[in-house]
């Protein structure tokens, strides 16, 4: 069975409905992906996960790697096995953490060295093991490794980062080949170029042209102008091959989500639901609520009507406030899971317009109530 299948192309703009086909079930797009690091949804259980409706997640290759590490995850036949999660599991390849942690990483001809914020160790990851730690935490799509960079780097430092990364994607590739059947995902290459054009199009004509199964567009959301990604977002997305599922990484609040369904982008993850929720910032259609301020003392009523997670159905906003006031688990727990109940229903209701060809004006309708305040 292929791994992507489009169901339905909106006639109001790019958008698509479609239907992933991986390991652990299929998965409609587009789809909003929580992302679990260390092998949990932050202040979440898996089975509260699983009952939003969530059934793909993302996990972590370096911190995976070096906790609980391989041999652990190897003993326990993977992280689904280990984290008791029976639903898809998306991991990054670990790259963006690697590259953040400048002066303790070195790029080379074989792959990038690095020293553990934990420790100190030193470690080296090259496109095969990363391609064989995915393999080891059972990920159903795994990333290759690729070279992040910063939006403010010149031209030529640019072209040499897409270089190694479309070698290093190269031989990612042959390595994945080369384990044949018993590698069980789908690994998928990830497009860069920086902010240059020319760049942008080299590269996503060479990912085109790769036996990726699904294809990222990274490099975006890294620090760059709100301009600068939406100018590279829409030109990117128009050079990616549509017959593939295409993944913008790192991308969770509604507009930036919104405006990648309009550019025909089926995946995207962001920690923004979780972190939020736990420091008490609450997504709603109205905007984000502040739960710590004082306005919300003597509140009775919910976070949200209408909402079925438990924090709105249970409890006051006024009880939620002194939560999160007070520092008490429950709190961020509570608001993690109205945020990711909300971006489900979110994603619920995109799928919807999509489906009845109104994406154009429900994006445009849910932006002006969303930003109103």
């Amino acid at each position: 069975m292929a791994l992507f299948r489009t169901i339905h192309q909106d006639t109001s703009s790019n958008a698509r409905l479609g239907i992933l086909s991986l390991g652990h079930g299929e998965v409609e797009t587009p789809v909003f992906m929580p992302v679990g690091t260390k092998g949990t949804v932050k202040a979440m259980f898996h089975e509260d996960v699983k009952k939003i409706g969530y059934k793909l997640i993302l996990g972590n290759t370096y911190h995976l790697y070096l906790k609980p590490g391989l041999e652990v995850l190897s003993q326990f036949g993977g992280l689904h096995n280990f984290s008791h999660w029976d639903g898809n599991l998306l991991t990054d390849s670990g790259g963006f953490q690697v590259f953040s942690l400048s002066g303790l990483r070195k790029i080379g001809e074989k792959g990038v060295t690095f020293q553990s914020h934990i420790d100190g160790s030193k470690h080296i990851f090259t496109p095969e093991n990363v391609v064989d730690t995915q393999n080891v935490i059972g990920s159903d799509i795994a990333m290759c490794l690729d070279v992040c960079t910063p939006p403010d780097i010149d031209y030529r430092a640019a072209t040499e980062a897409m270089q190694i990364t479309h070698a290093w994607a190269q031989r990612a590739i042959e390595h994945r080949q080369h384990l044949g059947e018993s590698f069980k995902g789908n690994l998928f290459g990830i497009v860069q170029g920086n902010f240059y054009e020319d760049l942008r199009k080299q590269s996503a004509e060479f990912f085109n042209e790769m036996d990726f199964p699904g294809i990222a567009i990274g490099g975006l959301s890294v620090g760059e102008s709100r301009e600068q990604f939406s100018h590279f977002l829409g030109y990117t997305a128009e050079l990616v091959t549509k017959e593939k599922p295409r993944y913008v990484m790192g991308i969770g609040s509604p507009d930036y989500i919104l405006e990648a369904v309009e550019n025909g982008i089926d995946m995207f993850d962001c920690v923004l639901a979780t972190r939020m929720g736990r420091n008490g910032g609450i997504f709603t259609d109205d905007g984000i609520i502040t739960l710590k301020k004082a306005i919300h003392t003597f509140d009775h009523g919910p976070l949200e009507e209408g909402c079925t997670c438990r924090a709105c159905t249970q409890y006051s906003r006024a009880y939620m406030h002194h939560l999160i006031k007070t520092g008490e688990m429950l709190g961020g727990m509570l608001a993690t899971e109205h945020n990711l109940t909300y971006f489900y229903r979110l994603m619920e209701r995109v799928r919807q317009a999509i489906r009845e060809n109104r994406f154009a004006s429900f994006k445009r309708e849910y932006l002006a109530r969303f930003y109103a305040k």
